[in-house]
């Protein structure tokens, strides 16, 4: 099925695997890439060097394009656009908006360009300062996210920009790929869809939580560092809600501390980096040092399968996912789904 994400980056299939942290490693992606799929490889919780070496072990498993995603507020974005440069890397991907200057330094080396928003204004904003594409999500994806459903949002931002659109929150089949393809989208980019195969390295008792869990067992709050946050329920995000000030703070104090020793940081640049992800927002101390805590939390389920200690990030269509196939086996069902739906959908239903 050819589109124009498909054109933009040389993919075989119209599907993104999003940049996961600590569950986008180099055997997700390089397994996504191999089946057709452009595969995200998730560099803020990499130093570095290991983000280098990362590129490519990835590199080295697979000959299909591959992106990596970055935030473009980190102190060291400069020096991961250098490596992703040198690297080779196709595809450059922000959760945050990047300034134009490190848009057209990227897209002045060849490196295609595709940030993710979660509005309009933010899709216009960087389509206008030279985003090759973006990924739009709507308030069902996980992690960070919005208020606005991917229904709405989606075709506001299809007409609002020239780029190609892919939609994100909420998919994880070839109904939904039919459906944003009809919304005008030039494909669909899945996060837990991707987390729930068996290329993934989260721990399977973690999986075995996201399988079990119902539509209603995926919630948002903002006890984990102030912003809005899609994650399964658990008895520690209940904790987080009801825990006072010095409670919250004791425990961000604690996470930060392990969190600053893997990454290398400085206290100064930890609090900027936490700081950093206000959006305008007043936070806390706590909420601050949560904010640059929460790779930590997240590192609890995701990689150690601390599911009582760590923070599930997930998109509501957890609640709907029963199994755990291949990527390959993953994006060869979402193909044909879409194609047996764009066949009967051009079958009359009646007949006279």
């Amino acid at each position: 099925m050819r589109t124009p994400l498909t054109e933009l980056v040389g993919v075989r299939h119209p599907i993104v695997q999003t940049g996961m942290g600590w569950v986008a490693g180099p055997r997700l992606v390089s397994a996504a890439a191999n089946a057709g799929a452009l595969g995200i490889l998730a560099s803020a919780t990499m130093t570095p060097g290991r983000l280098r070496e990362a590129v490519r072990e990835v590199a080295a498993r697979t000959g299909a394009p591959f992106g990596v995603n970055l935030r473009a507020d980190a102190s060291d974005a400069r020096e991961r656009v250098r490596i992703i440069v040198e690297e080779g890397v196709r595809v450059a991907s922000f959760a945050l908006a990047p300034s134009p200057e490190l848009i057209a330094e990227l897209k002045d080396a060849g490196v295609v360009v595709i940030p993710s928003v979660g509005a309009r204004r933010h899709a216009e904003k960087v389509a206008a300062w030279g985003a090759d594409a973006v990924i739009v999500q709507g308030g069902e994806g996980g992690g960070h996210t919005g208020e606005v459903a991917t229904g709405v949002l989606l075709p506001q931002v299809v007409d609002a920009v020239s780029v190609p659109v892919v939609a994100a929150g909420g998919f994880r089949d070839g109904r939904g790929l039919v459906a944003a393809l009809a919304y005008g989208a030039a494909g669909v980019a899945m996060g837990t869809r991707f987390l729930l195969t068996s290329d993934s390295t989260v721990p399977d008792a973690v999986k075995a939580r996201y399988l079990a869990a119902s539509v209603r067992d995926v919630t948002v709050t903002t006890a984990v560092d102030g912003l809005p946050h899609r994650m399964l329920r658990t008895d520690l995000v209940d904790a987080l809600e009801r825990a006072g000030r010095l409670k919250a703070l004791a425990h961000a104090l604690r996470g930060a501390a392990r969190f600053r020793r893997i990454s290398g940081l400085s206290w100064a640049e930890l609090v900027r980096d936490g700081r950093a992800l206000k959006h305008g927002r007043e936070l806390s101390l706590s909420q601050v040092l949560l904010a640059a805590n929460t790779p930590m939390l997240l590192k609890a389920a995701m990689v150690d399968g601390r599911t009582d200690l760590g923070v599930m990030a997930s998109g509501q269509v957890a609640g709907v996912i029963e199994d755990l196939p291949s990527c390959a086996e993953l994006v060869e069902r979402v193909m044909r789904e879409a194609e047996e739906v764009l066949r009967a959908l051009r079958t009359p239903p009646f007949t006279e």
